[in-house]
């Protein structure tokens, strides 16, 4: 596909009709998010979401729905999931599962080992490595890779053009080694950050005790949260190597403040939906 996005519309557009309702849980990527809320609510289809860490509120919330969407870790808070028990939870109510793993990349969590039905990545992040190319990836059996074919893929104008893949192909070859390497930063950077008097909250899974089943390792995308009376936009300002940037999975270090994401996604309860807090940053 020829963005994250297109491969994100045009598997979430095969599973559901105007009327129906998807589950979805909270904090999943802001233009996910202000699709489902923009034109699929134009299309009369309603996206409920919910905690995908409480079972229950999930199992309480999936019967009559068409589609049940899934991000873990979660883009700005890194909310994890156990991505098993909630697919289980989805199957034994016939429901079709998706995705997003863009954060994790399949070097680190493999989720239709889990039993999700599809899986999309922003392929220019990780995938890519070399913030020079715009794709996204959607994956799954053959039967439903043709179902995405044949009722959306064709008619959404997301179609990768030969160079962009040929520069994925290359991003593919050093995938390992660049994760290993995403891995060992992050997490260094995360512990020191942890420990730092003006920090008041590290989102980083590679903090927790124990990782959830199925994610082996962590990548470099995580976010801290500053205690009051730090200027964010000095803070930011007067860095040396990272730069403002609001993607991520390439070679060079940037970093994003959470009050220039609220500005852009301005709606009701953005912050919520979006586990922006005002005082976070992510790098």
């Amino acid at each position: 596909f020829a963005s994250g996005m297109s491969a994100i519309s045009s598997a979430v557009l095969s599973f559901v009709e105007p009327g129906d309702r998807i589950v979805a849980v909270r904090h999943i990527y802001p233009d996910a998010f202000r699709l489902f809320g923009t034109l699929l609510a134009r299309m009369r289809i309603e996206v409920t979401y919910v905690d995908g860490r409480d079972e229950a509120a999930v199992a309480s919330a999936l019967p009559g729905a068409k589609l049940f969407y899934m991000e873990s870790p979660t883009s700005w808070v890194m909310e994890t999931h156990d991505i098993g028990a909630l697919v289980a939870l989805a199957k034994s109510r016939g429901i079709p599962t998706i995705i997003d793993n863009s954060w994790a990349s399949p070097v680190f969590q493999r989720p239709l080992s889990l039993g999700v039905d599809v899986v999309v990545h922003s392929a220019s992040k990780y995938l890519g490595g070399h913030s020079d190319v715009v794709a996204g990836v959607v994956a799954g059996s053959k039967d439903l890779i043709g179902r995405i074919r044949g009722e959306a893929y064709p008619y959404l104008g997301g179609k990768l053009s030969p160079f962009d893949a040929w520069l994925l192909i290359r991003g593919l070859r050093t995938l390992p080694i660049r994760m290993r390497a995403h891995q060992a930063s992050g997490l260094e950077i995360a512990r020191r950050l942890q420990d730092h008097p003006i920090v008041e909250k590290v989102c980083h899974p590679g903090l927790a005790n124990l990782l959830p089943a199925g994610l082996t390792g962590t990548s470099g995308l995580f976010s801290f949260v500053f205690r009051d009376g730090i200027d964010i936009r000095t803070f930011a300002d007067r860095l040396k190597l990272f730069k403002l940037g609001v993607s991520w999975g390439g070679h060079e270090s940037l970093i994003v403040p959470g009050e220039v994401v609220l500005q852009q996604k301005a709606q009701p309860n953005s912050a919520m939906a979006f586990g922006v807090h005002p005082r976070s940053v992510r790098l």
